[in-house]
């Protein structure tokens, strides 16, 4: 269904499996690579150690101008972002939370449609090496940015489908409209 959501905002898309991922022989053309909510629980995906070995080539595709999405990890595991080339730490609690978004800028356009008081999230990131760019009232990050080179990292816990508005910018348009 994601696949479709992206495709319907007029991008080209391509589900990459974990193996895929991790060979150092693939080779993708992509501009921006999404990970799903749950990647790193057992339970629904064997994403995570794909994640860990692909570490240089994820790093490597962001600095060179890609965009990554990485949504929550759907578990307890708090080591669950250390492929990540910047500190993310991860606390799991499902529920639904008010969302606040700092500033004005286009990452208040990601989750637009949704009732901001009541947002179903996997979790929070008590300490990462990223600007809080949305959290709850009390001050728990839900969506932390890294830029990184020419590209950029969003991680978020928001367990929502981003809008059709954002997934268009993130998968097509330029970096300015972004950051």
């Amino acid at each position: 269904m994601f696949s479709r959501l992206i495709e319907d905002c007029g991008a080209a898309c391509e589900s990459v499996n974990p193996n895929m991922l991790a060979s150092p022989f693939w080779r993708g053309r992509f501009v921006s690579v999404i990970v799903p909510t749950g990647f790193a629980n057992p339970a629904y995906s064997n994403l995570l150690p794909a994640l860990r070995a692909a570490e240089g080539r994820i790093r490597r595709f962001v600095e060179n101008g890609g965009r990554l999405l990485v949504f929550g990890a759907g578990g307890s595991r708090e080591d669950a972002y250390d492929w990540l080339p910047f500190p993310v730490t991860y606390s799991f609690a499902y529920g639904p939370r008010a969302v606040r978004f700092a500033g004005e800028s286009t990452f208040n356009s990601l989750f637009s449609g949704y009732d901001l008081d009541a947002v179903e999230c996997d979790g929070s990131f008590p300490s990462h090496g990223g600007e809080t760019l949305a959290a709850t009232p009390g001050g728990e990050a839900l969506l932390v940015g890294k830029p990184l080179g020419d590209g950029m990292i969003l991680v978020t816990s928001i367990h929502e489908y981003p809008s059709r508005e954002f997934l268009k910018k993130f998968s097509c348009g330029d970096r300015e409209t972004l950051f």
